[in-house]
């Protein structure tokens, strides 16, 4: 059979033969044993209702084995002998224009050059989930291959649900990730309810399809060390000579060290696992890898005298480099950690006491020493941390929870009157006064033909476009519009591309909508192919996370979600192709509710009427949130916007004398 005739089939009625374990690939590690007799019996009826009876027998002693192994049933023999990666959207079968560039999507996220553990349907973060199990995916790229524009497509945490009657404005799918109860949203409830394959983590964009590799965060990554630099700037000098100390070289964390070198520093990124280290210094995200730290910190020194452009991995633990640079004397400009500490203890974050084997060893087979192990090592981290902030260096908590699990672990790193942190998050002090307060966030396209000749026209169209918004945008705005036109026009030659032929830029509502219209009219001129649309959910309104979107709302509502769901319902009937919300993402499972969208542009009138819809909504409902929190930035951006669209009416917050509540 032919790719389309695979994809139309999906679950086989015979069985596939059963494939052998790849040792040579970068696999999730192994879930930690969690469910009883019972539940693991449970765990195999939930696995087995996939398939017909007759194949039970066989299947059975295999998914038990995966149980026992890896901690999750994975269903490895049904992964498919095709190639994963997004394909021009014609070459996949269906009725649906839209469908298709659903399924581009999330072979995209699937792409080994993309995804992170594919073979566990893994995308990044350790444990962000496209789907829980190779049965899932068959069974929804069928759907979609099947479904017209007149039925939406359920989906329950990588469960495809259904097919449902719906209608050409509504969305082609609803993808819903680890919505517990909120009194099961314990870390431990996601590795038992996951193991039972009744719900996942999606992350932000790998369980809502719209990952588009390193690339999604290198921009966001750029922003935030340039803004970085620019407030430890003494006379207006740049990043040049100065130094940027980070960790984690999977997933997103990749983008880290191209970051760097965009923005014009030295960077040091430390990575434990070999197989990401190699991964990112192949693709060219990261220009050396030393794997020994006297060597390491020659090397910094060398590049510090020369004021060097240059990224470095560090094939090690980041709490030898913080340590060694301490007892050298070797100065920090900017230092920040990129682990996935959401996940501390299934392989987020590797203790420094062990190798990265004996680390994935213990994290299944003795969970609890694990544990100690790594809240040892956060206390060792932030305690040399402690030691260059007082130095001078500027350090700042990525929203990876590296505060937030430091602070769990008893390492000093509380503010002295114990209600809060040492060290700003990012968005506290950076991107939210700077970005989401005015609106930019993270706007991204995918060009759905493939063609590297559309990706380059968009980007065109994006840098015009933006430079004729630039010439009225107001002063307070002018940062960021410049940084964007900057990033857009070098984006090419930074060679970004990894999987989809896709561009991320930072845009508030107005550069957002002119875009894509844009986008849209060169389509529907026969200049380009289709173009999907969407972003990050780590945007103006898309989350609710106290510790990193929503950390610069002071007004006592940082931990409530209402801002995520509404964003979600509202893209849901003005337009959006599918929409996704999650519990869970980059600060962990229970700390966040972030919501996602994609909007497929199809040349046409309707498209153009979604877009201007959906578009202007999904930013000015973080707006007027951040409005009225006070947020100084978002009430000019709040008052701008009703003075663009005379239909919005946003409640203005009335400002107290603080004095009068003395």
């Amino acid at each position: 059979m032919n790719f389309k005739d695979l994809i139309l089939q999906g679950i086989p009625d015979e069985l596939p033969p059963a494939k052998a374990y790849d040792e040579s690939l970068n696999h999730a590690p192994r879930r930690k044993e969690i469910l009883d007799a019972e539940e693991k019996k449970l765990a195999l009826e939930n696995a087995l209702r996939y398939f017909d009876k007759k194949h039970h027998k066989t299947l059975i002693p295999e998914f038990r084995e995966e149980l026992e192994k890896y901690g999750r049933i994975y269903m490895y023999r049904f992964k498919p002998d095709y190639d994963f990666y997004a394909r021009p959207i014609e070459e996949y079968p269906g009725k649906s224009v839209q469908a298709k560039g659903i399924m581009l999507m999330i072979q995209n996220n699937l792409d080994p050059e993309v995804a992170q553990h594919p073979e566990e349907l893994i995308t990044y973060g350790g444990n962000g989930a496209v789907f829980q199990n190779w049965a899932q995916y068959l069974l929804t790229m069928q759907y979609l291959a099947n479904m017209d524009d007149n039925q939406t497509l359920v989906m329950y945490s990588g469960h495809p649900m259904g097919l449902f009657p719906s209608h050409p404005n509504a969305p082609r799918v609803v993808v819903t990730n680890g919505m517990m109860i909120p009194n099961y949203s314990k870390p431990d409830d996601w590795e038992k309810f996951n193991a039972l394959g009744v719900t996942q983590y999606g992350q932000m964009t790998a369980g809502s399809y719209m990952y588009i590799g390193p690339q999604g965060i290198v921009h966001g990554t750029t922003i935030t060390v340039l803004n970085a630099g620019r407030k430890i700037s003494k006379a207006g000098e740049d990043l040049a000579g100065k130094l940027f100390v980070t960790s984690g070289l999977g997933g997103m964390s990749g983008a880290q060290p191209k970051a760097g070198n965009i923005a014009g520093c030295i960077t040091v990124c430390a990575e434990v696992n070999p197989k990401a280290t190699q991964t990112r210094h192949k693709q060219g995200w990261v220009d050396e890898v030393i794997e020994n730290i006297e060597e390491l910190a020659e090397r910094v020194k060398q590049a510090k005298t020369n004021k060097e452009v240059v990224s470095i991995a560090y094939q090690g633990n980041v709490v030898e480099v913080w340590e060694y640079f301490a007892e050298q004397d070797i100065y920090i400009d900017l230092g920040s950690d990129q682990t996935s500490l959401h996940n501390p203890w299934a392989g987020g974050y590797y203790p420094v006491a062990l190798s990265f084997e004996e680390a994935n060893e213990m994290m299944a087979s003795n969970p609890d020493e694990f544990r100690e192990k790594v809240q040892e090592s956060l206390r060792r981290q932030a305690a040399a941390i402690n030691i260059h902030t007082e130095r001078g260096t500027y350090f700042f908590d990525y929203g990876n929870a590296f505060l937030l699990e430091a602070s769990r672990a008893g390492a000093d790193i509380m503010s002295e009157n114990g209600k809060g942190f040492k060290y700003p998050s990012y968005v506290q002090d950076i991107m939210g006064p700077m970005c989401f307060d005015y609106g930019f966030g993270p706007f991204r396209w995918v060009c759905a033909s493939g063609k590297e000749e559309d990706l380059q026209k968009t980007d065109e169209i994006a840098t015009q476009v933006l430079n004729e918004l630039r010439k009225n945008s107001p002063a307070e705005i002018q940062q960021q519009m410049q940084d964007n036109i900057q990033w857009i026009k070098g984006a090419r030659e930074n060679k970004l591309v990894v999987g989809s032929k896709a561009r991320i830029l930072y845009a508030d509502a107005e550069g957002r909508i002119a875009i894509a219209k844009e986008f849209n009219d060169a389509i529907g001129r026969g200049e380009i192919g289709p173009v999907v649309l969407g972003r990050d959910h780590h945007d103006v309104s898309g989350t609710d996370s106290p510790y990193r979107e929503t950390s610069n709302i002071y007004d006592g509502s940082r931990f409530t979600a209402d801002m995520a769901i509404q964003n979600v319902i509202g893209d849901s009937f003005r337009g959006a192709t599918w929409v996704s919300i999650h519990n869970g993402g980059g600060v962990g499972w229970g700390e966040v509710i972030n919501g996602g969208f994609g909007m497929i542009l199809e040349g046409d009138k309707a498209s153009e009427d979604r877009l201007k819809s959906m578009l202007f909504w999904d930013v000015n409902n973080g707006i007027a949130r951040r409005s009225w929190a006070r947020n100084e930035e978002a009430i000019f951006a709040a008052k701008r916007a009703m003075d663009m669209n005379p239909q919005l009416k946003v409640t203005i917050p009335n400002l107290v004398d603080p004095s009068l509540l003395d």
